[in-house]
């Protein structure tokens, strides 16, 4: 049997006996290697390259700031905040749902902890307020999918790192595609929220906008600085994440005083374990993408896909359906370092901008986090709102469909994504 029969039938064996995916791909790219007769020495050597990249450092940094601003009271303080400027409007919570989830997707750089950190405020309000529960559970995952899109995006840095492409382009290259999925959801919930009996907030004046807008701002100016110091040319994308990660523990502490000597010990534990789940993703799924691209097997796999579809579209068609297919089943992470070293070379070949690909990839997966079965964002949004997988994933239906619209869109039209790099022109 050949080396990669063996690699993917041992791979798909150990998911369907529900091993963990960082360890499916270890253990199977381990099989595979003493099958050709590689020695077992060379498996620690990997591991530590996929994880010595100074790229790769922003990771926990990143994490590290979400967790504190988090903790800080970010969330309750955006929510409020969008509240008083649009949720006296017809499906206003709903409309403060995505926008907060944009506000702290550019803070997190991840979407279950933006569903986490948004949801246990936002779906016990719009279900008291006449909001369908399942409906409201969906849009809420969903827009926690924009938190790996808008940037800081882990998803951008891992991509980055594999691709050797600009993460600071990845991120201004993020942004339009964020917004344009919000957009979406928006769109949608007005639609869905037509025939709801829902209970409409008061106006809110001036002054409380105003107090709202204030009690923010702290939060509000991380992705600032954070995109702010990187296109200024002050730091690169990980020395803006070892940036936002001191000032987040600042206004936690000193601002906003709502983080203790005690819990910054505890977000430093919680924040090392997050950071540590991550990277061992990525240590596993790296040498499972080294193992396919030095067996040859990427290449076989990219000769194969351009014989099929030599045309771009039709190629753009197929990565699509493959990695929306992929989401369902394995996390943004690991599907990056699986497909990127297959489609990437295909990809320039066409004359597709790398860029516009990495972008273009992560909203597939990030559509990947409210499919079933493996979608983080529908288990965290059922544990908020105490429904079953069956109700949330009939519910997240007409927001998947809205999302994979946008999807194609940036697909086609990849100047929606180039459009602020080449405006800025970043490099």
């Amino acid at each position: 049997m050949s080396s990669a029969a063996i690699l993917f039938i041992s791979f798909a064996v150990l998911l369907l006996l529900n091993i963990p995916i960082a360890l499916s791909l270890g253990v199977a790219s381990v099989i595979a290697m003493l099958n050709l007769g590689l020695p077992l020495d060379m498996f620690p050597m990997q591991i530590y390259a996929n994880i010595g990249k100074f790229a790769l450092l922003a990771i926990p940094f990143f994490i590290l700031a979400g967790n504190t601003m988090e903790k800080a009271g970010i969330s309750q303080k955006l929510i409020n905040l969008a509240n008083k400027f649009v949720g006296h409007k017809r499906g206003g919570l709903a409309i403060v749902g995505v926008i907060t989830s944009c506000f702290f997707a550019a803070i997190s750089g991840s979407g279950p902890a933006t569903v986490a950190a948004l949801g246990v405020i936002i779906i016990p309000a719009m279900i008291n307020s006449g909001y369908d529960k399942g409906m409201s559970s969906a849009l809420m995952a969903t827009a926690g999918s924009i938190g790996i899109i808008i940037p800081p995006s882990i998803a951008f840095v891992v991509y980055g790192a594999i691709a050797g492409a600009s993460i600071g382009k990845m991120f201004i290259a993020g942004i339009v595609p964020g917004l344009l999925m919000g957009a979406a959801l928006i769109i949608i919930s007005l639609i869905l929220v037509k025939d709801m009996k829902i209970d409409n907030q008061q106006k809110a004046t001036g002054k409380e906008k105003w107090v709202a807008f204030k009690d923010a701002f702290w939060g509000l100016m991380m992705p600032v600085i954070i995109l702010g110091g990187i296109y200024g040319g002050y730091f690169t994308p990980t020395e803006a994440a070892a940036v936002a990660a001191v000032y987040g523990i600042l206004v936690g502490m000193f601002i906003y005083r709502t983080i203790s000597l005690k819990d910054l010990y505890k977000l430093l534990i919680d924040s090392a374990v997050g950071s540590a789940v991550v990277m061992f993703i990525v240590a596993c799924a790296g040498f499972f993408a080294w193992f396919i691209t030095t067996q040859g097997i990427a290449d076989l796999a990219s000769n194969f896909l351009l014989q099929v579809s030599g045309n771009k579209y039709v190629f753009l068609l197929i990565i699509n359906f493959i990695l929306l297919i992929a989401g369902c089943f394995v996390d943004a992470t690991s599907a990056l370092y699986i497909f990127t070293p297959i489609i990437l070379p295909v990809a320039l070949a066409l004359g597709y901008d790398p860029i516009a690909l990495g972008v273009v990839m992560t909203v597939n997966l990030a559509i990947g986090q409210v499919t079933p079965p493996v979608g983080v964002n529908l288990y965290v949004a059922c544990g908020v709102s105490k429904i079953g997988l069956k109700e949330i994933s009939v519910a997240v239906l007409p927001f998947v469909l809205a999302s994979i619209l946008v999807l194609l869109l940036i697909t086609y039209i990849p100047d929606i994504i180039m459009f602020l790099p080449n405006l800025m022109g970043v490099k």
